[in-house]
């Protein structure tokens, strides 16, 4: 019978990653997530049978008990941009992770995969950080051989990154942007699945990995890039840090007194703090050469999904050629 994995948020935008990969290479997979009627399409990714949403909710001992049982595998790739409320930075990302990695351990699970990420810091200056930082640690108190997973910023077709600012510069004259000068080595999101691949099926060693593209550029650097694929000028207006910080704190009251019915998903106070730090690797820790993998560059991978924001969208080439002959 083939091994079999459980991929904690295996329909999110980088679990669908790690799962087609896994069912591609024979394995049984179960995907361990919140709403699993919305995770139905990850059946497609085997055969009839071979991966299964099943419900989970990680805050709970016998739900993730209840998953992880039989498995020889475990991929946790649950994350939070929430502050508050009962799925917060803490609850997700340090207690959650925690929970998984001790209940694998009970059960006698080989090997555990947990994705991270490169603002993972004890000392940050953002819960997010400090949250990550947490949860790496009581991973490695139950999963000492674990393989952790620090990915830089991950852009890919599902991504909430470049499709976010795509979105919004199709209306307007400028894209205002906070910390244009903060660095980013923005990773392929199929290549970070590909290194979780490789830590589930034991065919890398554990230990932390920081993964990063193949570029570092700015924030500000980024926008550009987006700006030239989506075929758009835009202004990009670079906030001073006092005004980003003004801002964050007005959507975030916004969310506050609206009970949750305002959802701030455009600046958080907690973002504007992760934004002070500079989001590429240190170099002090293993990272996509250690795994063989070459890791793609931006450039290469944005015009495959972003062209739906050019003006003229899929006729765009098209419409460019023409002009050209009339030219």
């Amino acid at each position: 019978m083939s091994k079999l994995v459980t991929i904690f948020g295996g329909s999110g935008f980088l679990g669908r990653y790690i799962t087609r990969r896994m069912a591609k290479d024979g394995w049984r997979v179960r995907v361990a997530v919140r709403r699993p009627n919305e995770a139905m399409f990850v059946r497609t990714y085997g055969v009839v049978g071979q991966v299964e949403p099943v419900f989970c909710n990680i805050r709970d001992d016998a739900s993730v008990r209840a998953v992880t049982a039989g498995a020889d595998a475990v991929v946790n790739c649950v994350g939070t941009f929430d502050a508050g409320g009962k799925n917060n930075f803490f609850a997700v990302q340090d207690e959650g992770a925690t929970r998984i990695a001790r209940i694998a351990a009970e059960q006698g699970v080989a090997r555990m995969v947990h994705v991270s990420a490169l603002g993972s810091d004890p000392e940050s200056p953002s819960e997010y950080g400090r949250s990550k930082a947490a949860g790496e640690a009581g991973v490695l108190e139950h999963m000492p051989d674990a393989m952790i997973l620090r990915p830089s910023v991950m852009f890919g077709a599902e991504d909430n990154f470049f499709n976010r600012f795509a979105r919004s510069v199709r209306f307007g004259p400028t894209l205002p942007i906070a910390a244009g000068g903060t660095k980013f080595q923005a990773v392929y999101v199929d290549d970070v699945a590909a290194a979780a691949q490789m830590g589930a099926e034991g065919r890398a060693p554990g230990g932390l990995y920081e993964l990063g593209g193949p570029d570092v550029n700015t924030f500000r650097e980024l926008m550009q890039q987006m700006l030239d694929v989506v075929q758009r000028r835009r202004l990009i207006l670079n906030m001073p840090m006092p005004l980003a910080r003004f801002a964050a704190f007005c959507l975030d009251m916004a969310q506050k007194l609206t009970l949750g019915l305002f959802h701030n998903g455009v600046l958080t106070r907690d973002q504007v703090r992760q934004l002070t730090v500079d989001n590429v690797v240190s170099g002090d820790a293993k990272g996509f050469a250690d795994l063989g993998i070459e890791p793609m560059a931006v450039e290469a991978v944005l015009p495959d999904y972003l062209w739906p924001y050019r003006p003229s969208g899929q006729y765009a080439a098209i419409k460019n050629s023409a002009t050209n002959l009339k030219a």
